[in-house]
């Protein structure tokens, strides 16, 4: 908790302040060069934007195994095993989870000049996205940062339009003493799914005949509704407020810089109070304006009034879920230690409402939760190089339908000295109770049947090891699930009920040659037992690139190619009813490595990426993501990053 203050000499030889630190984004700062640092909530670790150009070309959603239904802003899945991330009430729908914006994981930013970021990609079949993020701080001690990103992509298959939304909006404001701080942040993402079945035979990407993919036939088409628009689609938007403010106790203290012409004033914080507040709603909806009875007939029996044939229906499958929450938690806060070695512990009472709602047109159900739950935590981060860190934290429900809940994690690692990186380990362990999707599922024709579940065990242990001087990242990571909750083949909810685990490894390692630089990343997993998971044993990615700066230093070039690929396995199969992925063990994925060149450049705060992406489909096949969900052509896509500093 430092507060910067310019200083100058005074005629004593004595620093004395510069009254421009109390002033905020004024012409008078234009002559230095912009300084902007962010970090995140609940930590004292400064951090500053990503500028490089390594791997600028990689999609920012995908990284590093994650794989979509073969168009930008669909359903994404993790190749590498991970379990939901659900703790207490939860809605329970994931599948777009990577394009969310979270209010609790929000970077929270301090610049000295007004600082603005416009990104703009384009790909084939009209694939766009743009982004505007501005930040700047009204006061010295009180920043302000909103972005909104927009996402439109018709694809190359039928019927697959998506269009998503995310904004958010961030505030964080120190008092001159130092003593109260306030968070806030408002998120919202709507995310918009044209669903079209998939396609219908596989053998028809090999056809020069159906060399324009929306040519290719689809489950859910009806040329005689819309050949842009499917009449199945899936929508969730959410939208969350938090609000976090402390009052601390504790001395101001001063640190001069080695030639006494700076100084920083910063709080030894001895205990604090602290309040956060969260609220949120959460909606799903699935609608199918033209339905044909042989669509459903996997889960129910029904003859639609109207003609198909004709593009015209007096009957609709809808089903919509709601969720809103509040949550309150108090904290009483307490340090030991000098500044920048500071422990924290903390410890607290929450208490939170959660209402759902279910609604399929000739009625709707509801479920009301009140709950109560503790929660704790001791921390320790390295700020300076060389130091440790560690973190044990807990939180128990005490109350409601998710009494007996718990989480609890603990990690500890090193930061070492001379760049060398750091080293850590950690466990985690968590009971969850279902999430309210899979207690209810209903339309106006049909309520699926839903088994009682007993709290699914997750227990993880992990250990990492990072090094930027020798361009090396390593990992292992092992679960441990009992009654783990999932959609079996037959596209229900199901619980396994039998222990199993699965076991990761990845390492990444770069090997420099003069101004090459060869990038490799593996991924191994191995599951025990017969668990109803699909992942891959063996994924890679490997990237060789030729990087460079010319003219001074003023233009930086990164140029190469990129190679993917994975073993065969059972892959998941996609169920655009429920908008989740499902296990099944009867389509067997093989795809050929997948392939791509790139050309990124950066001149001064620009930086730009021209890239063929999908080049071995010149020659095979394409990559199936999921049955019936071929990825992208090839394809040409450009992006940019302009850095505006008023």
């Amino acid at each position: 908790m430092t507060q910067p203050n310019s200083t100058v000499p005074g005629a004593n030889g004595v620093p004395q302040r510069d009254t421009n630190a109390n002033k905020s984004n004024t012409n008078k700062w234009k002559e230095d060069e912009a300084r902007i640092s962010f970090h995140q909530l609940n930590s004292e670790k400064k951090q500053i934007p990503d500028t490089s150009l390594h791997t600028y070309h990689r999609r920012p959603f995908l990284q590093p195994w994650y794989r979509d239904l073969g168009n930008l802003g669909s359903p994404v899945e993790n190749l590498q095993f991970t379990p939901e991330n659900r703790m207490g009430p939860t809605l329970g729908y994931h599948v777009y989870d990577v394009y969310r914006f979270y209010a609790d994981s929000l970077n929270y930013y301090n610049t000295t000049r007004p600082y603005s970021v416009f990104s703009y990609q384009l790909g084939s079949k009209l694939e766009q996205m743009v982004s505007l993020f501005h930040t700047q701080n009204i006061k010295p001690n009180w920043n302000f940062a909103v972005e909104y990103r927009k996402v439109n992509s018709p694809g190359f298959y039928k019927l697959q339009r998506t269009i998503h939304d995310n904004a958010n909006l961030t505030t964080n404001y120190k008092s001159r003493n130092l003593h109260y701080e306030l968070y806030g942040a408002v998120v919202y993402n709507k995310f918009q799914q044209d669903e079209n079945g998939g396609i219908i035979n596989d053998s028809e990407l090999l056809s020069s005949q159906y060399n324009d993919r929306k040519t290719i036939d689809v489950g859910f088409q009806n040329d005689n509704y819309s050949t842009l628009r499917s009449s199945v689609s899936n929508m969730q938007r959410d939208f969350g407020i938090l609000l976090q403010h402390s009052y601390s106790w504790g001395n101001v203290d001063t640190t001069y810089n080695s030639d006494s012409t700076q100084y920083y004033t910063h709080l030894v914080r001895r205990f604090s109070i602290t309040h956060k507040m969260q609220l949120g709603s959460e909606k799903h909806v699935y609608k199918d304006i033209l339905p044909d009875s042989l669509r459903y007939t996997s889960l129910f029996q029904q003859g639609f009034n109207g003609n198909f044939n004709t593009g015209f229906s007096t009957d609709s499958v809808f089903s919509q879920q709601k969720w809103f929450w509040i949550d309150n938690r108090i904290l009483l806060n307490g340090f030991v230690g000098p500044s920048g070695k500071q422990l924290e512990f903390d410890a607290g009472v929450g208490n939170r409402v959660d209402q759902f709602n279910t609604n399929y047109v000739v009625s709707n159900s509801s479920n009301n939760i009140l709950s109560n739950y503790v929660v704790g935590e001791l921390k320790k981060e390295a700020i300076k190089p060389g130091q440790w860190f560690y973190n044990a934290s807990a939180q128990l429900y005490l109350t409601g339908d998710a009494a007996g809940d718990f989480l609890v994690n603990a990690n500890a690692g090193k930061d070492l000295n001379n760049n060398l990186g750091s080293i850590s380990a950690g466990f985690k362990q968590q009971l969850n109770s279902v999430p309210y999707s899979y207690t209810i599922y209903e339309n106006q024709y049909y309520k699926a049947p839903v088994p009682s579940y007993d709290k699914e065990s997750v227990t993880q242990f992990y250990a990492t090891i990072e090094s930027p001087r020798f361009n090396f990242t390593a990992g292992i990571r092992d679960y441990v699930i009992e009654n783990y909750i999932y959609i079996n083949q037959k596209e229900q909810f199901a619980q396994y009920t039998t222990p199993f685990s699965v076991t990761a490894i990845w390492g990444r390692k770069a090997f420099r040659f003069g101004k090459f630089i060869l990038d490799n990343e593996l991924c191994y997993q191995q599951i025990a037992g017969s668990a109803p998971v699909n992942v891959p044993t063996l994924m890679g990615r490997h990237q060789l690139s030729y990087e460079v700066s010319l003219f001074n230093r003023a233009l930086k070039l990164a140029t190469g190619v990129e190679l993917r690929y994975h073993t065969a396995y059972y892959c998941a199969g996609y169920d655009p009813f429920l908008n989740r992925f499902y296990y099944q063990n009867s389509y067997y994925l093989s795809n050929e490595p997948g392939g791509s060149i790139f050309f990124n450049f950066r001149i001064k705060r620009f930086r730009a990426y021209l890239m063929a992406d999908q080049v071995q489909e010149i020659f095979t096949r394409n990559t199936i993501a999921a049955p019936g969900y071929p990825a992208q052509d090839f394809m040409v896509r450009f992006g940019f990053a302009w850095v505006l500093v008023n």
